[in-house]
């Protein structure tokens, strides 16, 4: 089975683990990058365009189909979503299409459809302008969020409480557009709809991460993970934890929101990540992303819910309906972090403790920063050294066995 994996700009090592996996379940798995490392994956499967332009992409995607004939194509990064819709579009294999993926990536576009398809969403409106913001903000009320229309990993996403806020904030924001990855990560030459800030209104409840699956009519609910970081001005520190405490009746409200969202970006063969937040008792979507979820997420589902988005990943490629059920737990209780260093500047060294590398106690533990790295922290962005997942037999014990694992993680920096 040979696959296609792509990024538009490769995002350092990021997805090495998961391609790791993907071979793991028997794929022969050939790279193609637009902008990146030339030593990144071994030479007789790596192609590396040296350009994001959507055209060059597709033309060596062409001629490398032509002698190893790809069964499909797929991407863990947010930011490679349409250069991967592009290029299987291209080589007729099965994919998301170019406006679904554009719908769901382009965070003003993703809302847009969720008003048009009836799934609840928050207020929003794009700001040009600092006025706008304000105005929007004023049409709302107080908090509201700002937020990149082509970001991910919450990069530049700030709650605000005055309309003072709101104007640091959204100047901040518009700055960090200029040199935040993401946005200028995406495949050239292609329409991605507005790159700039959307004005949200605030929802002040409960946040649920989403590991899911839509095929033909119908969507599942492959894994539900509560958020239980509490809440700030920024969303860049995660914790999770699993199986989630929604009730029967919650479970089946937030299954109805995924799906009509999910439906309205027009995914109708695909996984998603969906992030939904309760609201005055109801869910309300944040986004569903057309890919899985980063971090440990995909090892969250499986321990937590018997699901393996990964695997789900290579079926849905090769247009194969994924072994999935609506959401049920295994009764496995676990949590899992962001692990990060609050200094901005260059990482001098990360130490991790033999105790923390062999526990069985762990079964997350991955560094996606290294020695050289530049750390950046909000307002200028919101780098991550890693991240940490715990097990236990009730969800104290999992999560008292993180936070001690946690604090024996040193990372040095040295400021900027």
């Amino acid at each position: 089975m040979k696959l296609l994996a792509i990024e538009s700009a490769q995002n350092k090592e990021y997805y090495k683990s998961r391609y790791q996996q993907v071979i793991e379940l028997g794929v022969d798995l050939y790279v193609l990058n637009g902008e990146g490392d030339p030593e990144f994956w071994p030479a007789d499967r790596y192609r590396l365009a040296g350009s994001r332009e959507a055209a060059k992409l597709v033309e060596l995607a062409r001629e490398w189909h032509r002698t190893e004939r790809f069964e499909g194509v797929i991407t863990f990064n947010e930011a490679g979503v349409v250069a991967a819709a592009v290029v299987a579009e291209a080589l007729g294999l099965p994919g998301l299409g170019l406006e679904a993926a554009v719908a769901s990536r382009n965070k003003y576009l993703m809302r847009q459809a969720h008003q048009r398809g009836a799934a609840a969403h928050p207020g929003f409106r794009l700001a040009a302008t600092e006025a706008e913001a304000l105005a929007a903000a004023e049409e709302f009320g107080y908090p509201v969020i700002v937020k990149p229309t082509l970001g991910a990993a919450s990069n530049f996403v700030f709650k605000a409480d005055t309309p003072e806020e709101l104007a640091e904030r959204y100047r901040q924001a518009a700055d960090g557009l200029a040199g935040m990855y993401w946005s200028h990560a995406e495949a050239a030459g292609v329409d991605l709809g507005p790159d700039g800030l959307l004005i949200e209104s605030f929802l002040d409840g409960r946040e649920l991460l989403i590991e899911a699956l839509a095929w033909d009519e119908e969507v599942y609910l492959g894994s539900v993970i509560d958020r239980i970081t509490v809440e700030g001005a920024t969303f860049d520190d995660d914790v999770h934890h699993g199986p989630t405490t929604l009730t029967a009746d919650e479970l089946a409200a937030v299954h109805r929101v995924v799906k009509a969202g999910m439906q309205a970006q027009g995914l109708r063969r695909s996984v998603a990540h969906a992030e939904v937040r309760f609201h005055r008792g109801e869910p309300y979507l944040l986004e569903i992303a057309a890919r899985v979820g980063g971090g440990g997420l995909d090892e969250c589902a499986r321990l937590t819910a018997g699901y393996d988005p990964i695997r789900a990943v290579v079926d849905v490629a090769r247009g194969v309906k994924p072994e999935v059920r609506h959401y049920r737990p295994t009764g496995t209780h676990i949590t899992a972090m962001c692990l990060i260093s609050e200094e901005s500047g260059t990482i001098r060294e990360i130490e991790v403790p033999e105790r923390v590398s062999s526990s069985d106690r762990v079964f997350l533990l991955k560094l996606t920063a290294k020695p050289g790295d530049t750390n950046l922290r909000p307002p200028h962005g919101n780098s991550i050294i890693g991240f940490l997942g715990t097990m236990g037999s009730s969800w104290p014990e999992a999560m008292d066995t993180m936070m001690e694992f946690a604090d024996l993680i040193k990372v040095a920096v040295d400021p900027r």
